[in-house]
């Protein structure tokens, strides 16, 4: 029988989906599908729509999960810890606040972050409260 609960190795591989999804739609480097749409806007390369799609539907399936997950004031917290902690990095001088690229990342990063949790909260919740989260019924 599966495993149902939440271990280390699903909150890893849920960060790991979360990195390709926002790293692939755009990073600093310029390897990205916003690099690559834009370097030629009005083409109509059915790759390109394919894989927008394709990142849409990531974007889709991961944001609604961390806002049915967290709420609208739990989304709020999630940025205001990490938004407040890449302040404090770059006032304790970890990270120079004039490097764009720098904080781009760590940025990026921090979506990261914040999707991951919200993908990973019901478990995490049920783990601490012994309370289940639940979208939908089944009345078999």
């Amino acid at each position: 029988m599966a495993e149902r609960g939440l271990t280390w190795v699903g909150v890893l591989l849920r960060l790991l989906a979360a990195i390709v999804l926002v790293f692939a739609t755009y990073n600093p480097d310029g390897y990205s599908y916003y690099h690559w749409v834009s370097r030629v806007p009005l083409s109509l390369d059915p790759l390109k729509i394919f894989v927008g799609v394709v990142l849409l539907i990531g974007w889709t399936v991961y944001l609604r999960a961390t806002v049915n997950a967290l709420g609208a004031f739990g989304l709020f917290l999630a940025l205001a810890f990490f938004g407040t902690l890449i302040w404090l990095t770059v006032d304790w001088g970890w990270v120079p606040a004039d490097s764009i690229r720098a904080i781009s990342y760590i940025i990026l990063i921090v979506l990261c972050g914040v999707l991951t949790t919200g993908v990973s909260w019901s478990h995490i919740r049920r783990r601490f409260t012994g309370q289940v989260d639940v979208d939908e019924i089944d009345d078999n």
